[in-house]
């Protein structure tokens, strides 16, 4: 294979991962980068992720095979019209962002179609930045390609082989229609988190009882309301459509459940339970979706100095890097004391093998 050489319009998160991934995995290549950022451009210089760091958007991305439009999306307008002086007739020019109508017009209306495929990695963190990119964050994630109506088949083909070698899973949408799904299994839930949480926060008393309860189910399902409020303000404005669309479904689904419970009927409302159990138990247990699988287990220890430490201990000998660790006091939705979370799977399956002994009882949530 001839050298590749490879662009990113910001260098975040998702677009240090990506070049960390392409980096790892392909050994004839070559990554330019520009960031608003001069930190991250110099962090990626010294972690070896990029060869080179732009001061500006300059004719060194010319001759790119591909180029990723990393930044935020309210900044893709300006940057698109800088990289359209640049753009080489042969490069595929791409982007990563979770919402593709806007992205799609824009292009239409620069006279690029022939050479935008959209992008979306399904990946991502409650933590943003470069700082915490890493190649593992692709693998075994769909990663969404949106091509329009004049993109090359071969193209099209090149990049899913590209998607492949990261490590993540390509599948081809129509940007609409990806807008749509996105708006209802990644979008919606993220506002429903923020707002319950919200809920909680403005129904607590002054001393905080609910704050300090809030676990085991509360937390789980709130978890990815920590995510950056800057990119979700601008998901919210850019797919507002198809999320209010979906936001008054379930507003009407919520009035639905309220009448239920008014009513006492009893029928219907484990009917609401028990579908949502079904369908829920026969999603597949990957890390493929927008919101990201959480590798933890619990643990049962006894109550006596050291055992905390002993727990630690043994995962740092054995070379386990531990994401967080706590004591879990409201243990309503979920058994063991002790509370383990992992940065990924080998990582879990390797720890609970260690503590798997007569001394510890593993429990394991079904997610």
């Amino acid at each position: 294979m001839a050298q590749l050489h490879i662009g990113f319009i910001g260098l975040g998160l998702i677009g240090g991962s990506i070049a960390r991934a392409l980096r790892e995995n392909i050994s004839e290549i070559r990554l330019t980068a520009y960031d608003v950022n001069a930190a991250t451009l110099e962090a990626a210089l010294k972690d070896g992720v990029i060869d080179r760091a732009a001061e500006q958007i300059d004719a060194g991305f010319s001759d790119c095979d591909y180029l990723f439009l990393c930044a935020p999306v309210q900044k893709n307008d300006a940057n698109l019209e800088a990289v359209k002086k640049i753009l080489s007739p042969s490069c595929t020019l791409t982007d990563v962002g979770s919402v593709k109508t806007d992205i799609h017009e824009h292009i239409v209306q620069a006279g690029l179609e022939a050479q935008f495929i959209g992008g979306h990695p399904m990946a991502g963190s409650e933590r943003f930045g470069y700082a915490n990119s890493k190649a593992k964050l692709l693998e075994n994630a769909y990663y969404i390609l949106t091509p329009t109506g004049q993109t090359d088949p071969d193209k099209l083909a090149a990049y899913r082989t590209l998607v492949e070698i990261m490590g993540a899973i390509p599948l081809v949408l129509d940007y609409r229609q990806h807008d749509y799904v996105t708006a209802g299994i990644s979008h919606l839930p993220h506002v429903i988190a923020a707002s319950l949480v919200n809920l909680v926060r403005d129904s607590d008393n002054e001393e905080g009882i609910m704050k300090l309860v809030a676990a085991g189910g509360f937390k789980d399902i709130t978890r990815i309301a920590s995510s950056s409020s800057a990119m979700w303000q601008q998901i919210c404005l850019t797919n507002t459509e198809n999320i209010s669309r979906l936001l008054d479904s379930y507003i009407d689904s919520l009035s639905a459940i309220r009448d239920q419970l008014n009513k006492r009927q009893g029928e219907a409302l484990y009917q609401f339970f028990d579908s949502a159990r079904i369908y829920r138990d026969s999603f597949i247990n990957a890390s493929s979706g927008p919101i990201k699988r959480v590798y933890s287990f619990s643990i049962d220890i006894d109550d006596r100095p050291g055992m905390l430490a002993q727990v630690a201990t043994t995962l740092a000998f054995n070379n386990i890097n531990i994401k967080n660790i706590g004591i879990v006091h409201n243990r309503e939705y979920e058994e063991g004391v002790l509370r383990i979370e992992f940065y990924d799977e080998a990582s879990q399956e390797a720890a609970k093998n260690l503590l798997s002994t007569p001394q510890f009882v593993i429990h394991e949530k079904k997610l």
